[in-house]
């Protein structure tokens, strides 16, 4: 009996029912360099210990995400810094992934819509996107997110598409619907961490960013889950990936096999 989709407090932007291609990606440290919210965690929340401690927790099973995330962020909004202030922080130190503007501009010349799949908060990722990206680009990027609840006296708080949900954001949502089209297109998804692991075994190319620092949280679950994955360290590998299977020279199956990006370049 296949389960009930978590209610959704959040609405959700039209599935692309005509492409042949689409691309789904989380947002921090898939498209960014860094992950926003651990930023913020890190140096103006609890810090960066007790954060791996819950995600060791998330990987292990032993709390949700979605708790794990809340207490993350509730450590940042208790320090003081009210949302207006997060926002400036991470326009001045976030950085795109050094391949995402090129592989974003091919996708967009090729008819290939490209989708933030984010647990992160809408207006901060759109604040970051359009600094980052330009206004222009930025606007015609879709964010499926959560979103952010903003009290009278500054505190602020995660607002969650998916309350239910352990996952908080249970990004699978955003990619079955597809699943249910009398001709589904193609699905690439691209993910770095723990709150990508609803995503994980749904798509048809799976990517998975293996980090500089080490923090390959994703990995390490598809790694323990059997869950066919791409391992890549930025989007310019990536991208000679995707043009492969959108020309045809590589099949799904055949691209899967290669099991890392680089290997391309081999």
């Amino acid at each position: 009996m296949t389960e009930a989709a978590p209610h959704s407090t959040l609405p959700y932007p039209p599935i692309h029912k005509d492409k042949k291609f689409v691309v789904l990606s989380d947002w921090d440290g898939t498209i960014t360099t860094q992950d926003s919210n651990d930023y913020m965690t890190d140096n103006y929340g609890y810090g960066k210990a007790k954060r791996r401690e819950g995600n060791m927790e998330v990987l292990s099973g032993r709390t949700t995400f979605r708790d794990s995330f809340r207490e993350m962020l509730e450590s940042v909004s208790k320090n003081g810094h009210t949302f207006d202030d997060c926002k400036e922080i991470l326009k001045k130190n976030m950085k795109l992934d050094s391949g995402f503007k090129d592989f974003y501009r091919w996708c967009s010349s090729h008819d290939i819509p490209v989708i933030i799949v984010s647990s992160g908060m809408d207006p901060l990722i759109r604040a970051v996107l359009s600094s980052l990206l330009g206004d222009e680009d930025a606007k015609n990027i879709e964010i499926i997110s959560n979103d952010v609840e903003i009290e009278p006296d500054g505190k602020w708080s995660i607002k969650y598409r998916h309350p239910s949900s352990g996952f908080g954001h249970d990004k699978s949502q955003a990619i079955l619907p597809y699943r249910d089209l009398p001709d589904p297109p193609t699905l690439f998804f691209f993910g770095d961490g723990v709150s990508d692991m609803s995503a994980a075994s749904h798509a048809d190319v799976l990517f998975v960013k293996l980090k500089e620092d080490g923090e390959s949280d994703l990995a390490t679950y598809c790694r323990h889950e059997g869950i066919p994955h791409i391992e890549f360290r930025n989007f310019s590998s990536a991208l000679a990936v995707v043009q492969k299977v959108v020309s045809g020279e590589k099949s799904v199956q055949e691209a899967m096999q290669l099991g890392n990006a680089e290997k391309l370049f081999n």
